[in-house]
């Protein structure tokens, strides 16, 4: 196929011969970074001249994709069921060939199954994104994950995914392109929250004036790391400071139990709060001091992190994952020992202890740091090269 998609920025836009297709695979339209990149990438394939669809069983964020000028086929990908998703790639067959798409892209296993069957029905050129190192404790396990090592190239979310890929998988390094995931810089850009945003949401979670604010942001699962958090909060000693457990327990009232309990038995009521989901992270990074990420098992890449410090807040994280690839120890954060509090509480204290102008500095070097390695155009530009690429190999 002769089709190509501008890989520059929007405002120099390079002419195309004729728009490019391109169908983006996910399970549904929920909420989360693989939903927030496809969105991304749904946006940048209509700046740079192409046509972008997306199928998915549907969802919330769907309006969010109409409001880019993509558009979304509703499908029950979402199916793990082996009939459902040989009928889904029958159907993505069909709307292969009914829209003239050029290239596949699928984000999720079970969906990526049915996108690859329908991708070799169709001829159509097929590729991958990566996101996550999947449980693979048996052989069934690895041939379901593998499918995710099929595409025509596979985009790798870290560094740390692609040695994954390699170990686990055996994928070759020539097919791995190696795309972090981005911060959209316009929405985590410190000048934008204005300070009814920031009064609004201190009022909402009863965030005490002239006191350290250290936030864990994250979903409500034990790997997250919650637990030891909580731990290491309790080993510093201090209740002139605020700590904030921001995230959904998404149904895991057990966890929640545990964790507001752990929270009693340390003696940390008032010190340690749960204030459920966000939906303006911008501000919640905003009225931090210190942002934590104490994930357990290793973060695929680690958006928290990189959001943050776009926002100038320094950071905690984890040593191992994406978090090693993204954090400049002692410039932007520090790395602590996974589930280890002692580490962590050590960590947590060199935060605490920076000095205003230390602090300057941190900010300036963690947002610049985001800015030039880790933006969302930075991402976009080199998805729209490995489309070209795969478009140009099928020429």
């Amino acid at each position: 196929m002769s089709d190509t998609i501008n890989s520059r920025t929007q405002q120099t836009p390079d002419p195309v011969s004729r728009r490019a297709t391109v169908l983006q695979v996910l399970p549904a339209m929920v909420t989360g970074g693989v939903e927030r990149g496809t969105i991304e990438m749904a946006e940048a394939i209509v700046n740079a001249g192409g046509r972008a669809l997306v199928a998915s069983s549907g969802g919330p964020m769907v309006h969010e994709l109409t409001r880019v000028g993509a558009e979304h086929i509703t499908l029950p990908v979402e199916s793990k069921n082996f009939f459902v998703m040989r009928k889904n790639a029958t159907r993505l067959a069909e709307l292969i060939r009914k829209e003239s798409i050029d290239l596949v892209h699928a984000r999720s296993r079970a969906p990526a199954w049915s996108a690859y069957w329908a991708s070799k029905r169709t001829n159509t050129p097929f590729i991958t994104t990566f996101h996550g190192t999947y449980s693979h404790g048996n052989p069934f396990k690895r041939w379901y994950n593998s499918v995710m090592t099929k595409g025509d190239r596979v985009i790798a979310i870290s560094s740390f995914i692609a040695g994954h890929m390699r170990k686990i998988y055996g994928v070759r390094r020539e097919l791995i392109r190696l795309i972090h995931r981005g911060v959209d810089m316009f929405r985590f850009d410190p000048e934008k929250v204005t300070a009814e945003r920031l009064v609004k949401l201190s009022t909402q979670w009863n965030i005490p004036d002239g006191v350290p604010v250290i936030a864990l942001p994250g979903r409500l699962t034990r790997w997250k790391g919650q637990l030891v958090f909580i731990d290491a909060i309790a080993k510093l000693g201090r209740k002139d400071i605020c700590c904030l457990l921001i995230g959904s327990d998404q149904g895991r009232v057990e966890y929640r139990k545990l964790l507001e309990r752990k929270i009693r038995e340390n003696g940390m009521e008032g010190v340690i709060t749960i204030v459920d989901e966000c939906t303006d992270m911008p501000t919640a990074y905003m009225l931090t001091d210190l942002v934590v990420s104490a994930s357990t098992d290793p973060e695929a890449f680690g958006r928290v992190v990189c959001e943050a410090q776009a926002m100038g807040r320094p950071v905690v994280a984890t040593n191992h994952g994406g978090a090693r690839e993204t954090v400049i120890e002692d410039e932007t954060g520090w790395l602590c020992i996974p589930g280890d509090a002692d580490s962590m509480a050590q960590a947590i204290a060199k935060g605490l202890a920076l000095s205003g102008e230390k602090r300057e500095k941190m900010a300036a070097r963690a947002k610049e740091h985001i800015r030039k390695d880790f933006s969302k155009e930075a991402m976009c530009a080199k998805t729209l090269e490995v489309y070209n690429e795969v478009l140009t190999l099928g020429s």
